[in-house]
């Protein structure tokens, strides 16, 4: 698969100013993430990087292009960063911590990545393993001892996709292409390398590379008479109903969605959404669901049930579709093989791209007969459902004499974007109302994290401004969201580097979750009788100077209605001309 280049750079054995320039594993690591397509390096460094600082500055002196450097404070929000640069664009970007302390300070950032199916290449530096100056990079600083640990790897074994050590510079090319080819292949995810520093400052010879080798594998299709028997069970449902949660990552897959939708008459419910999967205006969308403590009707009533692309479709204890219901599940992990506990009773689950599932489905349908006097009838039936929803959220936007309620919130957000925003959704507790009154009606305007660990968003937004500037990026956040995502690193960056951003926070001064946890499972129980959830932020902080003073936004705080859409639209003016600002805005508390 490779082969040594014909002649090693020239560089190699001349002296300029009187400095050798070496070609190493560092030079060839860094130079393999160019090849590869890595347009950024997400870098929190320390004593594990001598070899690619050098190999970054080498790079500078002789005007070789390579990735850009990103210096990042701290590395949940260097991983964040990378996060929604490759969830935009589908590209992976690089990350690098240092050893194994780094690597435990992005463990929400990864937990994240893993469970969202986002490609990232993470490298950390090892501490070196000889101490008495045997090799370049030896041990000399006391830390050195401090961080060597016996298993350095397996901290990430359970949120990556594929983990290596470097552990000579005569093949490091392939391990990155390698790893990244893991990354890149669905379903996808972050792969980890490490590399102590003697590997990385040994000297070595270039190779080349043949990057078409190392592709991601292919998208993977539903078996002919797979797809002959779900038309079947469709074109025979009275009821059918598509739930999906994640299937507009790929924003091709929509079309495919919008196509089947229509030609069957079957509504379509988005079940913890974290993309926009379906256009919030089309009468067969039918809602969304979160932490749904009641049953669907909908789906209580459903006689088919196609699941595409979600990991929670329902929530089994108190909403679920009936017994008699046939389910078919299509995703790129239908086993949830990192999930220990999990099944929905599915009649068949289908290993598959859903947009290739999609275009077999609706290709297949075109040569099968329907009742069109049904569909239609169906149609009406489901367009009145979807404008009584519609009407019953208008109600719930209605403003409110003293008090910012999250609906009326968000309505008034939607009416300062515009179809070149992106919105990241970290609301939480307000999640389904940010979804559900936002109402995104284009592929790839709406992102969530994927996963649990809260402070995705600000790191996010930078990395999806640097993946698309000529877009508005809006963070729509709660408050214990943002204080998690490290708003004075976030905020220092994107001064830093020219990523203006709106960061409207939900602050209802506390951790309204939790509590909602708690009432959920003792509603009558000692905690809500005492009020005593420990959940609340009291005296609550001034949120927005936090980006004021660590980069320089322009910083608001609204407590009335009155005040709110003249400060979101100052506030939408003033990152449109370059300048990142924050809206806190205060809505009933805890």
């Amino acid at each position: 698969m490779t082969t040594k280049s014909t002649t090693t750079l020239k560089s190699q054995d001349n002296q300029k100013d009187g400095q050798r320039s070496k070609y190493t594993t560092s030079t060839a690591f860094l130079e393999s993430l160019q090849e590869a397509g890595v347009s950024y390096i997400f870098a929190n460094l320390g004593s594990d990087h001598p070899a690619l600082i050098e190999g970054l500055a080498q790079a500078q002196k002789e005007n070789r292009e390579l990735p850009k450097l990103i210096t990042c404070p701290h590395e949940m929000v260097a991983m964040s960063a990378a996060h929604g640069y490759a969830q935009l664009t589908g590209e992976p970007q690089a990350v690098i911590v240092h050893v194994e302390c780094g690597t435990q300070n992005i463990g929400g950032a990864i937990h994240n990545a893993f469970k969202g199916r986002i490609p990232v290449l993470v490298f950390a530096g090892a501490s070196p393993y000889t101490q008495e100056n045997e090799l370049l990079g030896s041990r000399n600083e006391f830390i050195h001892w401090i961080q060597d640990v016996f298993d350095q790897r397996g901290i990430m074994r359970g949120y990556s996709k594929y983990d290596n050590e470097i552990r000579t510079g005569k093949n490091v090319k392939q391990l990155v292409h390698r790893a990244l080819q893991f990354a890149k292949s669905e379903p996808r995810g972050p792969v980890y390398l490490m590399g102590p520093r003697e590997a990385m400052e040994e000297e070595t010879e270039p190779v080349t590379i043949n990057k078409d080798l190392w592709e991601p594998i292919s998208p993977s299709a539903i078996p002919p008479k797979g797809i002959a028997e779900i038309a079947e069970d469709l074109t025979k449902a009275k009821r059918p109903l598509i739930i999906t949660s994640y299937l507009g990552r790929n924003p091709e897959a929509v079309e495919g969605l919008v196509l089947l939708s229509d030609r069957l008459a079957i509504p379509v419910i988005e079940s913890v959404s974290n993309a926009m999967n379906f256009p919030a205006d089309h009468p067969m969308h039918c809602g969304h669901q979160w932490n749904t403590a009641e049953q669907n009707e909908m789906l209580a009533e459903a006689d088919l049930v196609l699941v595409l692309d979600s990991d929670v479709p329902w929530i089994p204890l108190k909403n679920k579709p009936s017994e008699e219901a046939i389910i078919y599940y299509i995703d790129m992990d239908p086993l949830k093989e990192e999930m220990p506990l999990w099944y929905i009773p599915s009649k068949r689950f289908f290993k598959a791209d859903t947009q290739v599932a999609l275009q077999q489905l609706n290709e297949h349908l075109i040569s099968v007969q329907i009742c069109e006097e049904t569909i239609q009838e169906r149609k009406r039936k489901i367009t009145h459902i979807h404008e009584e929803k519609k009407a019953e959220n208008l109600r719930l936007e209605e403003a409110m004499e003293d008090v910012i309620t999250p609906e009326y919130l968000t309505a008034c957000v939607r009416e300062i974007i515009d179809e070149d925003t992106i919105v990241l959704n970290e609301g939480i507790s307000n999640y389904k109302t940010i979804c559900t009154h936002i109402g995104p009606r284009q592929p790839g305007t709406i992102h969530g994290s994927g996963a649990g660990s809260l402070g995705w968003n600000g790191g996010a937004a930078i990395g999806m401004k640097l993946a698309n500037p000529d877009k508005t990026v809006v963070s729509l956040t709660g408050d214990g969201s943002y204080l998690f995502s490290i708003p004075s690193v976030v905020h220092w960056m994107a001064r830093k580097y020219d990523t203006p951003f709106l960061t409207v926070i939900y602050n209802n001064t506390g951790w309204k979750s939790p509590k909602l946890s708690t009432l959920g499972v003792h509603p009558d129980g000692i905690a809500n009788a005492m009020d005593q959830f420990g959940v609340n932020f009291d005296p609550p902080a001034d949120l927005a100077k936090i980006a004021e003073a660590a980069g320089n936004a322009f910083a608001l705080t609204v407590t009335k209605p009155s005040g709110l859409k003249a400060a979101l639209k100052e506030a939408f003016k003033i990152v449109k001309e370059g300048r990142t600002a924050v809206v806190d805005v205060r809505i009933p508390t805890v």
